[in-house]
């Protein structure tokens, strides 16, 4: 509980201070959002005047930061420049956006390590060659080329997964995008759970208990691999905000409807409010994500909890 207790201390002013950065690059782009709304239409001045004190524009930076802070506190992300709620805009393509991110991240769980143990245990044989060199491809091919592809190939030619839109529900209508979005973090994953296995397969613990007359098995499940996934779990906690953030590319492609898709017309908007409550949200994913990772490794390795 100690341990657990510090870490969550130690997240506060991550927070405060990510979340500060962000507002005041968003704020600080240049441009009038009130004009803009109103696009090539006259606006009398006291409207004008009006909306950017609704909106606390013409106050100190500072102040508008500590006015949107207080209403986040309050479970209130603000509402954009047309008066709608930014929570009440985001709740239905936020889920969109979750469950595309939860299916890549399992899809590089279950998949990446899976292929890095293959690997791993097989090491300088057909399988770890095979390995590596499709994981070098994953990684030099950009998202949209694999996208763009798997939805000609495994969708409109083979008919494997629908193609677009999220009509069939989750998982079907996320399986082919999730694959697509979570190819690249399962490359990464693949390798290094391999390169971890290998190394800790050689350590000196592995060596005295094979010296002990251990079975293979327990020696690489219970031991090698336990401490070869603490950089895997590392890895994998945080690429889950990055599979959030990440998706707009992927929701493109294949027309879901999430919150990379309002994150992109916020900006060509200018809906500064939208874009400030996204990121809030990515920010605080991040920091629970960083939380279970530093209490899982606590689980893998009882003395970093005692450090």
């Amino acid at each position: 509980m100690r341990y657990a207790v510090q870490r969550l201390i130690q997240a506060v002013p991550v927070f405060v201070i990510t979340t500060f950065l962000i507002y005041a690059m968003v704020f600080a782009l240049p441009g009038d959002p009130i004009l803009a709304l109103a696009g090539d239409k006259p606006v009398p001045e006291q409207v004008l005047n009006v909306m950017r004190e609704h909106y606390h524009l013409n106050d100190p930076l500072l102040v508008q930061y500590g006015y949107y802070m207080l209403g986040v506190f309050q479970g209130n992300l603000g509402e954009t420049f047309t008066g709608q709620s930014v929570s009440e805009l985001l709740g239905d393509r936020w889920a969109v956006t979750a469950q595309l991110a939860v299916t890549a991240w399992i899809f590089e769980l279950v998949v990446g390590v899976g292929l890095g143990i293959v690997a791993g245990l097989r090491r300088g044989g057909i399988a770890d060659t095979a390995v590596l060199a499709g994981t070098t491809f994953v990684i030099a091919v950009p998202v949209f080329v694999v996208g763009y592809t798997a939805q000609i190939l495994l969708g409109l030619n083979l008919g494997l997964f629908p193609t677009a839109g999220t009509d069939e529900g989750w998982p079907v209508s996320y399986l082919l995008p999730g694959m697509v979005l979570g190819s690249f973090g399962l490359a990464y994953v693949a390798r290094l759970t391999r390169t971890s296995l290998v190394e800790n397969l050689r350590a000196d613990y592995v060596r005295t208990a094979t010296a002990k007359g251990l079975r293979r098995r327990r020696i690489v499940g219970l031991h090698a691999l336990r401490n070869s996934l603490i950089p895997v779990v590392t890895y994998l906690g945080i690429d889950f905000g990055n599979l959030m953030a990440g998706a707009v590319v992927t929701e493109g492609i294949f027309n879901l409807p999430g919150i990379g898709q309002q994150v992109f017309q916020s900006i060509r908007l200018q809906e500064g409010p939208v874009v400030v409550g996204v990121v809030t949200l990515l920010v605080m994913i991040f920091i629970v994500a960083n939380l279970v990772v530093d209490l899982l490794y606590g689980v893998l390795d009882p003395r970093i909890r005692r450090a």
